[in-house]
Order: structure tokens, then sequence, then C-alpha cells
């Protein structure tokens, strides 16, 4: 069974770094695209970064020049570093992976549980 556990969340002051984690488990075939989604208190999810499995990535503007998303392809893991964090980025991240387990022939979306980011002084 596959299960995506995430880690690095924390509360950070204004201008600080936080690099997040989410490293997928279970028998894993292929990952198509990685992701990350974040949900403040009040607002809809929005994607924040996402990679494709060639390499292409796409970016919010909101993080742009500040959010690095990138991955491990050895520990099925992907990453979001974020540098210059601001108090809008205050939210809830969430990873988001289109993989294909063992013993199926279709890919299927993963979601990780959630880490907290906050952003404060």
């Amino acid at each position: 069974q596959v299960q995506l556990v995430e880690s690095g969340g924390g509360l950070v002051q204004p201008g600080g770094s936080l690099r997040l984690s989410c490293a997928a488990s279970g028998s894993i075939i292929s990952i198509s695209v990685m992701a990350w989604y974040r949900q403040a208190p009040g607002k809809q999810r929005e994607l924040v970064a996402r990679r494709t499995s060639g390499g292409s990535t796409n970016y919010a503007d909101s993080v742009k020049g500040r959010f690095t998303i990138s991955r491990d392809n050895a520990k099925n893991t992907v990453y979001l570093q974020m540098n210059s964090l601001k108090p809008e980025d205050t939210a809830d991240y969430y990873c988001n992976l289109a993989l294909r387990p063992a013993g199926t022939n279709s890919m299927y979306d993963y979601w990780g549980q959630g880490t907290q980011v906050t952003v404060s002084s």
C-alpha cells in the first residue's frame, strides 16, 4: 500500500527558510508528477509547485524565485525548498503524487497528510 509522509513544517520568521519533504513508501512502479499544494485558512487549496518526471516545473506566481521543487528518484521523495518566507505563505502544505502502484496499469493520485507552515515574527 502506497503512503505519503510529509515532514519539515513549522514556525519560521519572515525572511527565513524551510524545507518540506514528502516520502512515498510502498511498491511503486513509476511517478509521473510530483506537486505541492497549500491551503490557508478560509481559502481554497492552490497549486504551489509542480514537477514532472521529465523535469518540467511550474510555480505559482506568488512563489517564483523563492521556492524550489526537487525530487530524489532513488528515495521516491519530493522536496519543497522555501526561502524568503512571507507571512502570506502561512498555510497547510500538501504533497500530491501521480504514480503507478505495483500490480496496476494506471496512474493514481495520492496526497500527503499535510504539514503546517507558519510564518510569523
